[in-house]
């Protein structure tokens, strides 16, 4: 690998001045400058991005960890983020735990060895399993996408109970009284909290509520359910899905079983991806501001680990959900 000390040799200048060219090139005379980014141009010279960090004490880098990166959301997640960072001079990557806890502690083990800045995270396991040693590392970490005390650490979320209230209100407004929710798996905070809302409503209406269980939060598992739905006796008017990938499984399967929606029935998802309002039939949803949730989490985790002596207060951010009616529902009455 060609080093600093080769590109000093061939520009004919000491160590210092190239270091100076590539870290503060406005105290370096444009003469000077010019002969050593041509060095640099000729050598392929690229600066040790670990090493400079190494000494300076510092990363430049976050880390971005979700559930899963086949999903919109979260990769909305991830741009806001990464816009966030940008802004302060840092990079965010991103890895994808795949809702499996042994793929969460690997990640998490991989970036405290690599001493990144801090990590936002959306945890597979809400037990705290996983951060047990990762906590050692003393590395800060803001969750994302999930609500914790403020003595544990900082958090940005959406109220997902409000949001589950928002969707069964909406169905039964709309005359529904045979109601299934398509949930995920319920090791997942956001899916108990999201039939906890549905239930609120529920239970203090004549509705009654079929509860589906599936073991993945994707199209496949939305078709798998709608399969199942099919085959029920009084089969459900309306179906709300704990996320848009599910209902637009849904609602492909019951299109290929020629069942109309939303006539015979009604679908709601949970999002609002891009792909929700560009579907066949444009899916109403529960919208979350994804990209808010990224830049607001890189924001605290940014203040955490910022020059200032004095350690900022951990804060709780909740954000509220919104209903976006489409034409997958429509009045009944």
């Amino acid at each position: 690998m060609v080093g600093i000390k080769d590109v000093a040799r061939r520009a004919g200048v000491s160590i210092g001045t190239v270091s100076n060219v590539v870290n503060r090139p406005q105290v370096v005379s444009a003469s000077t400058r010019a002969r050593v980014l041509s060095a640099i141009e000729e050598l392929g010279y690229v600066r040790d991005e670990s090493a400079r960090q190494l000494r300076a004490g510092r990363s430049r880098i976050m880390a971005l960890l979700v559930l899963d990166l086949g999903n919109p959301f979260f990769v909305d997640i991830a741009r806001g983020a990464e816009e966030t960072a940008q802004d302060e001079g840092l990079h965010v990557i991103t890895c994808d735990s795949g809702h499996q806890a042994e793929r969460e502690v690997s990640y998490l083990s991989m970036l405290a060895e690599q001493r990144v800045r801090g990590v936002l995270l959306s945890p597979v396991d809400t037990s705290g399993a996983a951060l047990e040693t990762f906590r050692r590392s003393e590395i800060p970490y803001v969750f994302v996408d999930r609500r914790v005390p403020a003595d544990e650490a900082s958090s940005v979320s959406v109220d997902d109970v409000t949001g589950g209230a928002l969707a069964a209100r909406h169905l039964v407004e709309t005359g529904h009284t045979e109601i299934a929710f398509v949930n995920g798996p319920a090791i997942l905070a956001q899916c108990r909290d999201r039939e906890a809302g549905v239930r609120s409503v529920l239970d203090a209406s004549a509705a009654r509520l079929s509860v589906l269980e599936t073991s993945e939060l994707d199209v496949a598992s939305g078709r798998d359910a709608a399969a199942r739905l099919l085959g029920m006796s009084p089969r459900p008017t309306a179906v709300f899905c704990a996320n848009d990938l599910l209902a637009l499984g849904v609602l492909q399967g019951m299109v290929a079983a020629g069942v109309r929606v939303p006539d015979e029935l009604a679908i709601v998802g949970y999002d609002d991806i891009e792909f929700a309002g560009a579907a066949a039939v444009p899916l109403t949803s529960v919208r979350q501001p994804a990209r808010r949730l990224g830049k607001a989490a890189a924001e605290l985790l940014i203040a955490e680990t910022g020059e200032s002596e004095r350690v900022p207060e951990r804060q709780t951010v909740v954000f509220e959900p919104e209903l976006v009616v489409r034409a997958s529902t429509r009045l009944t009455r």
